[in-house]
Order: C-alpha cells, then structure tokens, then sequence
C-alpha cells in the first residue's frame, strides 16, 4: 500500500482516532463503574431509588 507523501500524517491520524477512541471507552467503563458504586453507596445508607422497575 502506497500511501505517498503523505504517509506519517496519515498513520498519525489513524494512531490519533484510535488513542481517542479508547481513551473514550476507558473513560466511560470507569464513569459506570464509579456510577455504580455510588448507587451501592447511597442504598446502603436506605437512599432507594424512586422508580421501580419490578
């Protein structure tokens, strides 16, 4: 694959995106996790939450 002169900007656009793209699934596992454990947090202090899925 033959990408010319302008191979390095495109390798370092596509290492770019992908740095992005984890770091932004990383970010939102971690945000979910936290999330969770604040909810776990608050129930155990008899916070319940207002709706009731069952």
């Amino acid at each position: 694959m033959d990408l010319g002169p302008h191979a390095a900007f495109i390798w370092i656009s596509y290492a770019a995106v992908t740095v992005t793209v984890i770091g932004l699934i990383l970010w939102l596992l971690a945000d979910g996790w936290k999330q969770r454990a604040d909810l776990a947090a608050l129930e155990r202090q008899g916070i319940k939450r207002r709706a009731s899925n069952s």
